[in-house]
């Protein structure tokens, strides 16, 4: 049964220290490219027909009691290690806030959506294949089990965009996105960097009950250290399933990283083919500062800019400790989403570890892509002696014994696994741009949910 539209614009309390209203910006065109109506049931928004859509995600025209104009948030972050006071939703704004069938809150927030006080020189808009790029990024990680936002609405708008690292003139896009919340670590930062202590509290207070469901107490230095424990585990979580995904983010800026835990604002993501701890997506990250195994590192250190910020309205000893701490609640996340993904039954921390450590041992040799060896491992199966014959694969199926579980949905029969390696992202979006055919586009949508559905049918079923 549907959900309910429940419109809940929680924003406004914080009032306007926190964002700019401004203007969407209008499009010569509204040519729906993905809709998710999945996510559009979930939030009452699933009886809506194109021109409605059209109406509210490419015009942006309000959703009835719910915020009468768009917000900018504001924000500054560390971006590659540099404080950079110059940023905010420079082409994108906070369009609308609902509760969804769980009675979560979360934000609609778009992406080329036009300029805003903080665009500086860009022009406000996204790419199509950078629109098309977020669906895929999104929807592979959601099948995964990773903590992602969910790509809502893509519109192609008609317009031709010059960029310098793609070839130009290209096809225009205006992007939803559907997460819970899009306050950042930066959003912290930028209050710190002005001294603001008294609105540090206030966005302690709105996270705590709007993005935690927790009651705020009367003690605001007990509150930060709340919101700051929250925060280190939501984020270990988040280290733990890029690497159980195998996906590399790409730009893990402070700005990037949600005070829920939630993975955000794919640029130039990649998802790695084998277990290479160098591998990065960003062609500009010249020094692999987020390289796919470095990204425990990274988070950690936005982390820590945080505690930084919070250190302002509580004490510091604590803080530092959590902060210490955050390392082995990573490692325990990690085991977790290993042997989550790997869909064999859960039976303790010392044994999970035990066999999570095997497996990455496996996964380390790079004797197999990662997509290839959960596929074949699913459930703890054996492919045998003669498929994978290395060491570590022998111990790996000694560890696994009397661990299995049945694997019943026919994808686990497939010859090939679900994967989303860059050259099949080049290829559907090649035939797009050459030929504007979206059918292999709506394919690997296909096959990915089928995917996630398969995996969630194995881990509900009986062991």
């Amino acid at each position: 049964m549907p959900a309910p539209y429940r419109p809940d614009p929680k924003i406004l309390d914080l009032g306007p220290d926190f964002y700019d209203p401004v203007e969407p910006a209008p499009f010569p065109k509204a040519i729906p490219r993905f809709l998710n109506q999945r996510w559009a049931a979930r939030v009452g928004l699933g009886e809506f027909d194109d021109a409605t859509w059209a109406a509210h995600f490419c015009r942006f025209e309000p959703l009835l009691q719910n915020l009468p104009q768009p917000l900018a948030l504001r924000y500054h972050g560390h971006q590659f290690r540099v404080y950079n006071p110059d940023i905010g939703d420079g082409r994108g704004f906070l369009f609308a806030q609902l509760r969804d069938d769980r009675n979560r809150l979360l934000d609609l927030a778009t992406k080329g959506s036009g300029t805003t006080p903080y665009s500086r020189t860009a022009d406000g808009r996204l790419t199509l294949k950078g629109g098309l790029r977020e669906v895929l990024a999104t929807e592979m990680l959601e099948a995964l089990g990773v903590n992602t936002s969910k790509t809502f609405a893509l519109f192609e708008t008609g317009e031709e965009l010059v960029r310098g690292d793609e070839p130009s003139p290209t096809r225009s896009a205006v992007l939803t996105r559907i997460g819970y919340g899009h306050i950042r670590i930066g959003t912290f930062q930028r209050l710190a960097f002005f001294g603001e202590t008294d609105n540090i509290n206030k966005l302690v207070r709105y996270c705590l009950a709007n993005l935690y469901a927790e009651q705020p107490s009367n003690d605001p230095a007990a509150d930060a250290l709340r919101l700051f424990d929250l925060v280190s585990a939501a984020t270990a979580n988040l280290a733990a399933g890029f690497l159980a995904a195998g996906f590399v983010h790409g730009v893990l800026n402070s700005d990037n990283i949600a005070i829920t835990g939630e993975s955000f604002d794919y640029g130039p993501w990649r998802f790695a083919p084998d277990w290479d701890p160098d591998f990065t997506a960003a062609y500009f990250d010249h020094h692999g500062l987020y390289a796919f195994a470095r990204q425990p590192e990274a988070i950690h250190w936005d982390l820590a800019q945080l505690a930084g910020c919070l250190a302002m309205v509580t004490d510091a000893p604590p803080l530092s400790d959590l902060l210490d701490g955050w390392s082995e609640r990573f490692e325990t996340a990690l085991f977790q989403a290993l042997i989550k993904r790997l869909g064999v039954s859960p039976l303790g921390t010392d044994q999970d570890r035990a066999v999570a450590a095997t497996l990455m041992a496996a996964l380390q040799s790079r004797l197999g892509t990662i997509d290839r060896i959960f596929f074949d491992w699913r459930g703890g199966r054996d492919p045998g002696a003669s498929r994978y014959p290395a060491p570590p694969f022998r111990a790996l199926a000694a560890a696994l014994r009397g661990r299995e579980r049945p694997v019943t949905h026919p994808y686990w029969a497939d010859l090939e696994p679900c994967s989303m390696h860059i050259d099949e992202v080049e290829a559907i979006w090649a035939a797009i741009a050459e030929r504007d055919d979206w059918n292999p586009f709506e394919s690997k949508v296909a096959a990915i949910r089928r995917m996630g559905e398969a995996m969630d049918a194995d881990a509900s079923a009986p062991a």
